[in-house]
């Protein structure tokens, strides 16, 4: 009678095995929080990029006359709303809606259970840089996110 030699793993293997694949996840882990965030970093910069963009292009269009401004206003939008809702065309003979966003982008690094425009701090055409404010108008946008990035700038700053 001939012996067959029992087929499988034996204990020391398995826990092996098992010791590998913890070390691999608990590698791998620190390498995806980087990556997730280096994705929110770069929805920052977009975000940030599209509502300034969107500022200048508003403040381009009250130079230009396509939108009324009184006496003593800095020509840029009074809210981040406007940008969106848009205003009419002072130069368009049928007072079209000049818009400059389709949406207001959020900020990636907010409470998920804000509205888009609270996401972000506003500073005003007469606040300091290095102390913005919000006022009578909206010069600028920054995040209110008290981190900082994988560049050591923090996210205010940006």
């Amino acid at each position: 009678m001939k012996i067959v030699p029992a087929r499988g793993f034996t204990l020391i293997e398995l826990m092996v095995s098992l010791a590998l694949i913890a070390l691999f996840s608990t590698l791998a882990l620190p390498l995806q929080e980087l990556t997730v965030k280096r994705g929110q970093e770069a929805e920052l910069r977009t975000a940030l990029r599209q509502i300034r963009e969107a500022l200048d292009a508003y403040k381009q269009a009250a130079d230009d006359g396509h939108i009324v401004i009184q006496q003593g206003d800095s020509g840029y939008p009074k809210t981040l709303a406007l940008l969106v809702t848009g205003v009419k065309d002072a130069k368009s003979p049928t007072a079209a809606p000049l818009h400059f966003l389709r949406r207001i982008p959020r900020d990636p690094f907010a409470d998920p259970r804000l509205k888009p425009e609270e996401t972000w701090g506003q500073r005003s055409y007469l606040s300091e840089y290095d102390q913005p404010r919000p006022g009578d108008d909206v010069y600028d946008v920054y995040s209110l996110s008290p981190d900082t990035g994988i560049n050591g700038i923090p996210y205010r700053q940006w």
